[in-house]
C-alpha cells in the first residue's frame, strides 16, 4: 500500500531553530515536554544515524516504554526515526492500551527558519504496518493533536525560558 494515512503537526515557535532542535536532542529538555502529564525518563538518547532514543513514561505504578531508532539526523534541519512501543527490554511490542496500533511509525521532524522563529513540522506514518494497524492509525488521527499539542505547549514554555 503506497497511500498511507499520515498525521501532520505544524507548529511555529518564536525561537531560533537551534533551540527548537535542542528541545528534540537534549535529554533534559526532551524529558520535560515529551509525554505531557506523565513522568518521562530518558534512558538513552543518541541522535545520530543508527542511534537510539529510549524512554519510559511513568503513570503511577505503571510504565510504558518507547524505542526510537534514528534513520536520518541532519542538524538542525531534520530528524527521521522509526518509533515503536517497546517492552521493558526495549524490544518492539504491541501497544498496551491500543489494539492494532502500528508496531512502528516513521516519524519525521523538520525545522525551518522563518521570519521571527522556526517552523517545525512533524509527520507520523505507519511503517511496515498491517491493514489492521493502518486502519487503527487512521481511526486515531483525529485525536492525535491533543497529546502532541500538549507537548508543544510545554515546548513553547521551555523555549520562552531559553530565550528570556
Amino acid at each position: 500500500m503506497t497511500d498511507l494515512p499520515t498525521y501532520t503537526l505544524t507548529r511555529a515557535f518564536k525561537a531560533p531553530r537551534d533551540l527548537v532542535w535542542r528541545c528534540w536532542t537534549d535529554p533534559e529538555l526532551l524529558g520535560r515536554w515529551y509525554g505531557p502529564g506523565v513522568e518521562t525518563v530518558i534512558h538513552q538518547l543518541a541522535p545520530e544515524v543508527g542511534g537510539l532514543w529510549l524512554h519510559e513514561m511513568k503513570m503511577g505504578p505503571n510504565s510504558m516504554y518507547q524505542r526510537m531508532e534514528y534513520t536520518e539526523v541532519t542538524p538542525p534541519e531534520r530528524l527521521a526515526m522509526l518509533m515503536s512501543t517497546a517492552d521493558a527490554n526495549w524490544a518492539a511490542a504491541p501497544h498496551p492500551m491500543m489494539e492494532n496500533w502500528p508496531r512502528t511509525l516513521l516519524t519525521i521532524v523538520t525545522f525551518t527558519e522563518v521570519a521571527g522563529g522556526t517552523e517545525m513540522v512533524l509527520t507520523w506514518t505507519p511503517h511496515g504496518a498491517s491493514a489492521a494497524e493502518i486502519a487503527a492509525f487512521a481511526a486515531a488521527m483525529d485525536g492525535l493533536d491533543s497529546g502532541w499539542g500538549a507537548g508543544m505547549e510545554i515546548m513553547e514554555q521551555i523555549l520562552a525560558e531559553l530565550t528570556a
